[in-house]
């Protein structure tokens, strides 16, 4: 039997904290599945089609059999749907796991059969959100550290093109 995970995020952008997960969750499972989705409290950067292409791109030398699929559902829902049995989540602090904790005891009430797997981030990389990339970029810093090279192009253009704050 194929063992399958899912890592679930928005990924605008795709973060080298969000590579270390998985990277390190494909070796935990015999097919990881990235499910990017839309998540309606958040405003992305980047289209779902984009981040998809993105994703796709940035795991496509990572080791294992990986799948980016896109996704707007339940997480349960779409983990029932990709027949997984585990769910891999990134934990970077303890608010992390405040909310990790909270969601992994609801979606046990909906399917108590995927169990959460939570990967504590690797220490350099746990500061490292999202949000807070396309902060710094949109007010003119670097975020070369947090994002890889071809990302950090994206962002930078994405930013141009948007306007940059502070100016």
């Amino acid at each position: 039997m194929t063992r399958i995970g899912i890592y679930p995020g928005t990924f605008d952008p795709i973060t080298r904290g969000h590579m270390d997960i998985i990277r390190r969750g494909a070796k935990l499972v015999d097919r990881l599945v990235i499910g990017v989705t839309t998540n309606p409290s958040k405003s992305p950067m980047f289209t779902l089609p984009e981040r998809l292409a993105m994703v796709a791109r940035e795991v496509a030398d990572v080791d294992g059999d990986i799948q980016v699929v896109a996704f707007d559902a339940l997480l349960m829902t779409f983990a029932e749907r990709q027949g997984a049995s585990v769910i891999v989540r990134g934990l970077r602090a303890v608010a992390d796991f405040e909310y990790e904790y909270q969601m992994a005891g609801m979606n046990q009430q909906l399917n108590d059969r995927i169990e959460t797997v939570f990967l504590m981030a690797d220490v350099s990389l746990q500061p490292i959100a999202s949000r807070l990339v396309k902060e710094i970029a949109m007010y003119g810093g670097s975020i070369a550290k947090f994002v890889t090279p071809a990302v950090c192009e994206e962002v930078v253009a994405r930013v141009e093109k948007l306007g940059r704050k502070g100016d």
